[in-house]
């Protein structure tokens, strides 16, 4: 965690985080909220890379320290920035539209 790193909460209560670099590539705020400040921000679509995985796993992250760690059945997501992040069934299923 670094100082400007925002603190996003899904639509199931998770929580996690977001670089001030990549929130504002990512996110725009929805009115009143005023850009910068705490309140509601949409996500801009984009497309990521995304696999179903069979079993639970792990995985060593670009850092060399860092592990994600996941379920089967869970999603593990390339957003195609440089960051992974692994997405529950039915988080993936309300935030992801599978376009082939």
């Amino acid at each position: 965690m670094r100082a400007g790193d925002a603190i996003l909460t899904g639509v199931s209560g998770e929580h996690w985080r977001v670089s001030r670099e990549r929130f504002a590539e990512k996110y725009r705020p929805v009115p009143p909220t005023i850009a910068g400040e705490s309140g509601r921000y949409a996500s801009l679509p984009y497309r990521i890379m995304a696999v179903p995985m069979t079993e639970a796993f792990e995985v060593l992250l670009a850092d060399g320290v860092s592990r994600l760690r996941g379920s089967a059945g869970d999603w593990l997501v390339d957003y195609g920035d440089g960051s992974l992040g692994v997405v529950s069934p039915p988080i993936f299923a309300t935030t992801y539209e599978i376009i082939g």
